[in-house]
């Protein structure tokens, strides 16, 4: 007898829950659980972001995007500026990237995006926008090696327009270079351009390099002159390099 109450009272307990499981799923699907969602959005609420975090959120993104459009917008006028000096100085010249750059190298040398593949050759020329960058010392099929005029080791030989006072150049490995003249008394002053000159064995005359800094004639063995680099080495991305028919005619 207490055996077939006990089936019973399971049979009872198994039809109940039967009948639950079908009265819920029908109410689910009555009321496309509605009242789950606003359950589950109760439960989760605490988790959600705030109408300021959300609002901070939506700031930083467009900060980024107007970031990014600047950055944009910064390579296109480096890239125009470098276009129109090659077409104002009416020589053929290859627009390259800078690719690679070592920060304990970074007044020395740098790496380029552009190769033999592109016609570059050892010795090229290396212009950045306002002046001249270095030359090409090695190259591969895409990439190039640039000596800058920064490296204490560059030797450049240099004049100063106004005057045509000569001298050679050596980096100081920054911004700013050290003219050493051949005249005991050269006539310099601050604020005269300097460019290449007919001198230097590497360059030809009349490229660009920067302006007189300050001028120190009483310097041992001979007068000397700082001058400021004109090309934007901290902030150099893409450069032109050129064809250097001088080097073509010592070869």
């Amino acid at each position: 007898m207490q055996t077939w109450r006990r089936q019973s009272q399971k049979l009872i307990r198994r039809a109940a829950l039967l009948i639950l499981a079908v009265s819920a799923a029908f109410w689910v699907r009555q009321t496309q659980g509605y009242l789950l969602f606003e359950i589950y959005h109760w439960l989760s609420f605490p988790f959600q972001p705030s109408a300021v975090q959300q609002e901070v959120l939506v700031n930083a993104r467009i900060e980024e995007l107007e970031i990014k459009l600047q950055e944009l917008e910064q390579q296109n006028n480096s890239l125009k500026q470098l276009l129109d000096y090659t077409e104002t100085k009416n020589i053929k010249g290859v627009v390259a990237p800078v690719v690679g750059r070592s920060a304990d190298y970074w007044w020395q040398k740098l790496t380029l995006g552009r190769g033999s593949k592109d016609g570059i050759k050892e010795g090229f020329i290396v212009m950045g926008t306002g002046g001249l960058v270095g030359r090409i010392t090695s190259v591969t099929p895409h990439t190039s090696q640039v000596l800058l005029v920064s490296d204490p080791s560059s030797k450049v030989g240099v004049a100063i327009i106004r005057s045509r006072q000569i001298g050679f150049m050596e980096g100081k490995g920054n911004d700013t270079a050290i003219i050493e003249f051949f005249d005991n008394v050269p006539d310099v002053k601050v604020g005269d351009v300097v460019s290449t000159s007919a001198y230097s064995q590497l360059f030809p005359a009349g490229w660009p390099v920067g302006k007189i800094e300050s001028i120190q004639l009483n310097s041992s063995p001979a007068p000397q002159a700082i001058v400021k680099l004109s090309a934007p080495f901290n902030t150099l991305e893409w450069v032109s390099v050129y064809q250097n028919k001088q080097n073509e005619v010592k070869e």
